[in-house]
């Protein structure tokens, strides 16, 4: 199948529905779309049916291979995790392991691949080293984190099911990580296509 957009992956939320996490990852994903992206969401639903990640199977789960096919076809990742004792969670972290399956690709890991971050907590401390923590991964799986990185204090900023947010800034945030991904993602995909490599 043709596509004519690039894809952007979000992965991210909790293991509780509609979480503040989640809901943050889909204003990112949608300003991304609103640019001219598609997406695709994995969400606390998919990533809590992950199993640990184990290196070196050879049998994987429908969700392990959806989630690596879709990182493989990505040209841009929004990675959005909270902020559990001042890092990555570890439901979001056993995704990110996941992505070693993708070592040994002509296009390993996020390699050169636009990768926007944003953090949840209940209050500000977490959030900043959540976003650093990030960054961190993001660098060594070789990717390049978007010069603006969005957190979100739950405690100040309300999110809701309909894409909405007490806070305008905190929207605006989290649509500019959506957007400087897309951005990024649309320049590389347009190169590409002009030189036919793009499927």
């Amino acid at each position: 199948m043709t596509q004519h957009k690039p894809l952007i992956v979000g992965i991210g939320g909790t293991t509780v529905a509609g979480s503040s996490t989640e809901r943050a990852l889909e204003i990112a994903l949608a300003a991304a779309a609103e640019a001219g992206a598609e997406t695709q969401l994995f969400g606390g639903a998919a990533l809590v049916q992950l199993p640990l990640y184990t290196p070196g199977l050879t049998d994987r789960t429908a969700g392990e291979a959806a989630l690596v096919a879709a990182v493989r076809a990505a040209s841009g990742v929004i990675i959005a995790s909270p902020g559990y004792h001042g890092s990555v969670s570890g439901l979001v972290k056993n995704a990110i392991d996941l992505l070693e399956e993708t070592a040994r690709d002509s296009r390993p890991y996020l390699a050169d691949v636009p990768v926007g971050l944003i953090a949840t907590a209940y209050g500000w401390q977490a959030t900043g080293s959540t976003v650093a923590a990030l960054r961190s991964i993001a660098h060594a799986l070789r990717g390049w984190p978007t010069p603006f990185a969005a957190t979100v204090n739950s405690a100040q900023a309300k999110l809701d099911a309909e894409g909405g947010c007490s806070d305008p800034a905190v929207t605006e945030q989290l649509r500019l990580v959506g957007r400087q991904v897309a951005t990024a993602a649309l320049r590389d995909y347009s190169a590409r296509v002009a030189g036919g490599i793009a499927a």
